[in-house]
């Protein structure tokens, strides 16, 4: 009697995640386009005008998608700039074909492709938490592509500790999917927004955040498991990379908050900034991890700022 109540539960759940994924995916349709690169799909959102000069990308963290570095950050830069905007593999509308490419070396290559297809050659990338890791690899492998790069509270380095148990419970096979697939989502309903609200401490969590960034698209099964595997293989990935950050000529500027408990900047952003050889680091006293959310306008100045002195350098190289 009990197996089959079990049996029972998991199923009627599995049914509420199907129609909870069909809910879901209407309330958050795709915004843009879809550009095929080998092993990914990815979701881009292009806007702003295009004879401004250089593109400006954004790339998200983990647990979001395109719409958490739009709103407002991108649509203040699109007044002005052409704004390239990813959903990272397997985030958001954004597909993948192995879970395992989970790496920023591995997405590096995806994004790199897609810009490719759109006709950028050179952009400066303003990266977010987990994609600060994505940035620099972006900046080492593929420097021709990076005339500047943002950095917003990012990862860079190995850290103590983990990345969550649960992470590490949907990373591992046949009980990760099984979880994933009936008991995530309707979890999920009830803790996103008390989630997302410790990620923005100590700000407070602008009213509507949850549905104006699209974040219950995170807690469909398959994008669900894409950012665990995210995030229990960042660690080894940043230690792989910690070494070849000399190697970065690309300008860098990286803000961050003393406060911020998600990614500790005495861990990231200070030794980041050390490693690079034309680093600007701002650190301020009393911002949390949302920085494109609590602090656009500095943001907005500190982009403007770098690529007005891109500019000029290069057509001097030229």
């Amino acid at each position: 009697m009990i197996v089959m109540s079990v049996v029972t539960a998991l199923v009627l759940l599995a049914l509420v995640t199907q129609a909870g994924i069909i809910a879901v995916q209407r309330a958050f349709p795709p915004q843009g386009r879809m550009i095929e690169v080998d092993d990914a799909t990815l979701h881009v959102v292009d806007v702003g005008p295009r004879d401004s000069g250089l593109p400006i990308v954004m790339l998200h963290g983990a647990s979001s998608n395109l719409e958490a570095m739009r709103r407002p950050l991108g649509d203040l830069l699109a007044k002005n700039h052409r704004v390239v905007l990813i959903d990272r593999p397997g985030h958001g509308w954004s597909t993948r074909a192995r879970r395992q490419d989970s790496t920023p070396q591995v997405q590096a290559r995806m994004i790199g492709d897609a810009l490719g297809k759109l006709g950028i050659d050179r952009a400066v990338f303003v990266v977010h938490s987990w994609s600060g890791a994505l940035g620099a690899r972006l900046a080492l492998d593929h420097p021709g592509r990076v005339a500047g790069l943002v950095m917003l509270a990012p990862v860079t380095h190995p850290w103590r500790g983990g990345v969550g148990r649960y992470n590490e419970i949907i990373a591992t096979p046949v009980i990760g999917p099984l979880l994933a697939y009936t008991i995530t989502l309707p979890l999920g309903y009830f803790l996103s927004e008390p989630g997302a609200r410790n990620v923005f401490l100590p700000q407070m969590m602008p009213d509507g955040f949850v549905q104006d960034s699209a974040t219950p698209l995170l807690l469909r099964p398959r994008e669900f498991i894409a950012n665990a595997y995210d995030l229990v293989t960042l660690k080894e990935a940043v230690a792989a990379q910690v070494a070849r950050y000399g190697e970065i000529s690309a300008p860098v500027t990286i803000i961050a908050g003393e406060p911020d408990k998600t990614v500790r900047t005495d861990i990231h952003a200070r030794p980041f900034a050390a490693a690079v050889q034309n680093a600007k680091l701002i650190v301020l006293p009393d911002l949390g991890h949302m920085v494109q959310n609590a602090v656009p306008d500095l943001v907005k100045t500190e982009i403007e700022a770098m690529i007005g002195k891109i500019a000029p350098a290069q057509a001097a190289a030229d």
